[in-house]
């Protein structure tokens, strides 16, 4: 589409709006100059006529006064004294008047110039007036004066009102002027248009007040044709000089006024690439600077605001990024337009290979039933009619792998809405543990529970008859069981404490033949029940290790209560050690069916329990992680490997370091 310039527009309008002033000025002024030009010419030709009137009353003072010097000349006085008619008629035409004659009464005397009818003319004219002849012959102006001391002598003077008359009246009025015949009783003064002449007659009366005749002035309408012509190329060349100048002026003033636009027009096309950094700049004129002091306020708020933005938006990537829940969002049709690293790891997927499709098809929940949940049980189909809405399902993964995840959806904002995806995998696993371990717990304080509370109901009912063997034999399987529950409590206290970080070792030289002496002896009546012998074969004598006495005894009766329990009745259980360089290592071997096939490093988790049959008395699965614990924080090691006989466990300890 094209668009006009501001210059250009300016230009048209400026020049388009003078020229149709000037046509508009043009139309009215027309008739106003036609009328104006006929005032003129009227006036001035009645103006003429009645210059001309006065012109011939004025000749025929003229005329009266040259018959009067000529009737008093002396020299034609002696003529007529001398009755000399040649001499008066050679007298007369000495004088150079159009027409002059010499009466006696009705006798001519003499006469010169122009051929007329002298006595009638002096009965007509009188002393002065005009005179009509009786033939076609121009009006006659005569004069009449009588002579000195002889009153019926007279002196005529005549001219005649011919057109040469005429035309010396015209030349001198500046307009044409003719004397007609005939009468004209009133002055006309009127356009022409039939003659194409302003014309002014005026009547020529005769001695008596009669008209005889008609003095026209005329003037033709081509007249002011020329003034006219003139006048309009001036207002031509006035209206095309002030169009040029008004169009350069428009041009000049466009181009001011577009240069700042154009700057502002390019700021404009800036900010909206994206540009907030390149001040506006100052723009001349008022409007103009205003508009460019708004642009630029506008384009500071604009940074400002983008700047929040970006700074909010880099905090929402890095909290997004940051957590530890995955996050994905989805549009109207439950396809996946964003995720976040975490979420992609979570399902073993690029992000890449999620974007674009169905979540439903990208999570593939597991429904007990079999059937997916994404028709009826979504979570993100509840949460467009709630303020949000959260599901638990079991994922399969592409690896096969399952996947407890908690899904919480956001209510939908601009077609968007927003998943959180919290891996509940390990946290189903320790709840289904802790359910285990407790089950194992309530198992283990049970069975010495109740085997404690059928000795003791056995001594409350049967005390008096019981022999002294059998009550100690009651009496001792009252210890076994203590000894077991004191050792499980041990056993918890110190997970507990691991758990919690709260457990400190309290380092002092001990001696480890004395450990194991306490060892030995806590654990002998379990021993005993299971008829089981130890061999003792430590190094003579042990070096002092520095370490915790009471912990270390713990880790000796929970290897030694492992191989009472594992070991077969009346099997050998063999406790020895050797001393090292630097460090003391003791071994607790049992004649046991040996290491399960996953090997030793399985055996030191916590809650692990054998794969295997366990015997009667299982336990929860802490002692060999308690004694992993303990020998660690003493700076130790230990490990465990399948004998010939069985298994053996062993530790390794520093020795103490000399003062």
């Amino acid at each position: 589409m094209y668009r006009l310039r501001l210059s250009t527009l300016l230009v048209a309008i400026n020049v388009g709006l003078l020229l149709l002033v000037a046509a508009a000025g043009a139309v009215a002024a027309g008739p106003l100059l036609r009328r104006f030009t006929d005032e003129q010419a009227l006036a001035r030709v009645e103006q003429a006529g009645l210059s001309a009137q006065r012109a011939i009353e004025q000749a025929g003072l003229s005329a009266l006064a040259s018959a009067h010097v000529l009737a008093e000349h002396p020299a034609l006085l002696q003529q007529l004294q001398a009755g000399d008619q040649a001499a008066l008629s050679q007298f007369l035409r000495s004088r150079r008047l159009a027409g002059c004659a010499l009466l006696h009464g009705r006798q001519l005397l003499g006469a010169s110039g122009l051929a007329l009818d002298w006595v009638a003319l002096a009965g007509q004219a009188g002393e002065q007036g005009l005179y009509q002849p009786r033939s076609a012959q121009p009006l006659v102006l005569g004069a009449r004066a009588a002579v000195p001391g002889r009153p019926t002598t007279y002196v005529l003077v005549a001219i005649v009102l011919d057109q040469s008359f005429a035309e010396r009246l015209g030349r001198e009025l500046g307009v044409a002027v003719a004397i007609e015949r005939g009468a004209a009783s009133v002055a006309v003064v009127a356009r022409r248009d039939e003659l194409a002449s302003y014309q002014a007659r005026r009547p020529l009366t005769d001695r008596a007040g009669t008209p005889i005749g008609t003095i026209v002035a005329s003037l033709p309408t081509s007249f002011l044709a020329q003034p006219l012509a003139q006048l309009l190329r001036m207002l031509v060349l006035m209206i095309a000089s002030a169009a040029l100048l008004a169009g350069l002026a428009s041009l000049l003033i466009g181009r001011r006024l577009s240069r700042p636009l154009k700057t502002l027009t390019g700021a404009v096309a800036r900010i909206g690439r994206g540009d907030l950094a390149t001040p506006v700049g100052v723009a001349p004129g008022g409007e103009i600077g205003a508009l460019a002091a708004t642009l630029e306020a506008m384009r500071w708020q604009l940074w400002r605001l983008t700047a929040d933005m970006r700074r909010q938006q880099a905090e929402s990537q890095a909290i997004i990024t940051g957590i530890v829940e995955g996050v994905f969002s989805v549009d109207r049709e439950r396809n996946i337009r964003y995720v976040n690293p975490q979420a992609a790891a979570l399902l073993g997927l690029a992000p890449g290979d999620m974007v674009g499709r169905f979540c439903g098809d990208v999570l593939n929940p597991q429904a007990a039933n079999g059937r997916r949940p994404c028709a009826e049980q979504c979570p993100i189909i509840h949460a467009r009619f709630r303020d949000g809405a959260n599901a638990t399902e079991q994922l399969l993964l592409r690896d096969g792998r399952r996947r407890t995840v908690v899904i919480t959806s956001a209510p939908p904002a601009d077609d968007q809405q927003v998943q959180v995806l919290r891996d509940e995998t390990e946290r189903e696993a320790v709840r289904r543990l802790r359910d285990a371990v407790l089950d194992n717990i309530s198992h283990e304080f049970r069975t010495p529970l109740s085997a404690q509370l059928a000795s003791i109901e056995l001594l409350l009912d049967q005390l008096p008859t019981l022999t002294t063997d059998q009550i100690g034999q009651l009496i001792l399987s009252l210890q076994r069981g203590t000894l077991r529950l004191t050792q499980l409590i041990d056993n918890l206290l110190a997970s507990a404490r691991i758990e919690s970080g709260r457990f400190a070792i309290r380092h002092q030289l001990l001696a480890l033949d004395e450990v194991v002496e306490d060892a030995l002896e806590l654990t002998r009546p379990l021993l005993t029940q299971r008829s089981q012998q130890v061999n003792v074969g430590l190094p003579f004598p042990l070096p002092p290790i520095s370490g915790d006495a009471p912990l270390l005894t713990q880790v000796l009766v929970n290897l030694l209560a492992n191989a009472n329990k594992f070991a077969p009745v009346g099997s050998v259980i063999t406790v020895g050690g050797a001393v090292g360089p630097a460090t003391v290592t003791l071994w607790v071997a049992d004649q046991g069916p040996g290491l399960p096939p996953a090997g030793a490093t399985a055996l030191f988790g916590q809650f692990i329990r054998s794969a295997g049959d366990e015997p009667e008395q299982s336990g929860v699965g802490l002692g060999l992680w308690i004694v992993q614990s303990i020998i660690e924080r003493h700076g130790g090691q230990v490990s465990a490997q399948s004998t010939s006989a069985g298994t053996c466990v062993s530790i390794t300890l520093p020795l103490a370091t000399k003062q």
